[in-house]
């Protein structure tokens, strides 16, 4: 195998100091610029490569953060993850991305791989089944930050980047009642997850407020994908017309739009028949036609204001780390899907 070029070969060639070839690999003030454009088209000649591991050793630092999603192959994640790289790429810091695939185990394999590469810090969003975080104590136990986004979990030591869900539930609710709806279904997700209990909570207190009776039979939990979608839909199309809700609110888009296409098919009218509404504000809202009425939140500004507030916990040298939830926001955007009342938007 071809020989590792070090700082001592550039000296060699370049007749500099090992020193002088370290700052100016650096683009050290110190340096002139001329020497180290030569340091630098030299080294890019002979194949030179940084030891960032020699680099971290002497510095304590990888200048690397872990980042574990539920899942790539969402709108919502892919927006957070260019939120993340764009803040990192502004800091001097790559990222190491993977996913959970939306189970525990894989979750806790991700994070021990992360542990073992010896990230800075991790950026976490937990995996649908998610129980406890025991496996996150190891950073916990050695200083290591960690920030929760999206989907969080307590803990006196770590940051949780959110949006106020309750909050949100409780407006778009509120608005499929104004526009006449009294028995509205809702597509939760598992309530081990804040994001979906809090979305739930926000519903139920929306019917309260109008005073419409809780009904359990119109709550479907599920994974909220395109089959649980479609699946809550033949629910409905079972059920006696006169028990039909007169409106849907999905905790996600997806849910809210497989369910509205499989209706539709079956010749429910949106939204004279039935309402609809959903979160997150993904393209698939405003291909569906009628578009969907749903919650917007920016995933990119999550992404970026997540790895920041890392980047500030490692950069605070005190030892007294400020540790909090951050509430971002968010609103409802009212289209067609939910406009049972004669009005324009």
């Amino acid at each position: 195998m071809q020989k590792e070029i070090t700082i001592y070969d550039l000296a060699k060639e370049l007749n500099l100091s090992p020193a002088t070839i370290s700052r100016g690999l650096q683009n050290n003030r110190s340096i002139n610029k001329a020497t180290a454009k030569r340091i630098l088209a030299k080294a890019e000649e002979m194949g030179y490569r940084h030891n960032n591991f020699a680099s971290s050793l002497r510095h304590n630092r990888t200048f690397t953060l872990g980042v574990i999603v539920p899942r790539l192959n969402s709108n919502f994640m892919s927006a957070v993850l260019a939120g993340m790289e764009d803040a990192a790429s502004r800091e001097g810091y790559n990222l190491i991305i993977t996913q959970s695939l939306e189970k525990y185990e894989k979750e806790k394999t991700n994070a021990h791989i992360m542990f073992n590469k010896r990230v800075d810090g991790l950026l976490i969003s937990l995996a649908y089944d998610t129980a406890d975080i025991k496996h996150l104590e190891p950073f916990f136990d050695k200083k290591i930050p960690v920030v929760f986004f999206d989907r969080t979990f307590p803990h006196s030591n770590s940051i949780n980047i959110i949006i106020d869900n309750y909050k949100a539930a409780y407006t778009v609710t509120s608005h499929l009642i104004e526009q006449g709806c009294k028995r509205i279904m809702h597509l939760g997700g598992n309530l081990l997850r804040d994001v979906y209990a809090e979305r739930l909570r926000g519903y139920k207190a929306a019917l309260q407020e109008h005073k419409i009776s809780y009904d359990s039979s119109l709550v479907f939990i599920s994974q909220l994908n395109e089959e649980e979608g479609t699946e809550a839909a033949r629910l409905i199309l079972k059920m006696k017309p006169a028990q039909r809700p007169d409106a849907v609110f999905g905790a996600n888009d997806t849910s809210a739009v497989h369910c509205m296409i499989h209706l539709k098919e079956h010749g429910i009218k949106v939204p004279a028949d039935i309402a609809f509404a959903g979160f997150n504000n993904d393209p698939i809202s405003k291909v569906i036609e009628p578009n969907l009425t749903t919650v917007n939140y920016s995933g990119f500004h999550i992404g970026d204001v997540a790895v920041m507030n890392l980047i500030n916990l490692l950069k605070d040298q005190s030892g007294s780390r400020n540790t909090n939830t951050i509430v971002l926001k968010s609103d409802m955007i009212i289209r067609a899907s939910s406009l049972k009342k004669k009005k324009r938007i």
